[in-house]
This record gives C-alpha cells, sequence and structure tokens, in this order.
C-alpha cells in the first residue's frame, strides 16, 4: 500500500505524510495533532522557513476557513525541536 502524500502549507511541496507535522485548529488557535484525530488538519514541514512562509501567506486562517487562525506561541518551539518547552 502507497504511503499518504501531503502538500506542505507553508512552501507548497508534496512529501509523504511521516515527514510533516499535522496541525489542527483548537478554539481558534493551530495546534501540533500528534494523535490525528481527525477532522480538518494542515501539513507543515518541521522548518522554521515553512511556518514563517505559512503565516506570511495567512495559509493557516484559508486552510483551517476561518479568519483569525494563527498559531500558538509555542507551535514554532515545538515542531521545529518536538518540545514545547524553552530549554
Amino acid at each position: 500500500m502507497p504511503e499518504p502524500i501531503r502538500t506542505c502549507v507553508g512552501c507548497g511541496v508534496r512529501a509523504p505524510q511521516r515527514e510533516l507535522v499535522r496541525l489542527r485548529l483548537v478554539e481558534g488557535r493551530v495546534e501540533v495533532d500528534r494523535r490525528r484525530s481527525g477532522g480538518r488538519g494542515a501539513w507543515l514541514h518541521a522548518d522554521r522557513g515553512c511556518l514563517e512562509r505559512a503565516e506570511k501567506r495567512r495559509a493557516f486562517a484559508r486552510v483551517f476557513r476561518r479568519a483569525g487562525a494563527t498559531p500558538a506561541a509555542e507551535l514554532l518551539r515545538d515542531v521545529l525541536t518536538g518540545s514545547a518547552r524553552k530549554d
């Protein structure tokens, strides 16, 4: 069975699902969805450049169909380092 291919909302490059981080909207904030809990989601490379491009293009509001959908402050650290801690 072929691996699912997803598109990064930051750079627009298609990649295997395992290479991307799934995001979802929780109470108007974009958060990492580690459990892949279903519903509308977005995929992003674990790369600062992709996150910045997605924010600049307002991709989260478009993908989640909600104006003002913004990443949680911890999202950048979490996506890039795998931990939301400030160490």
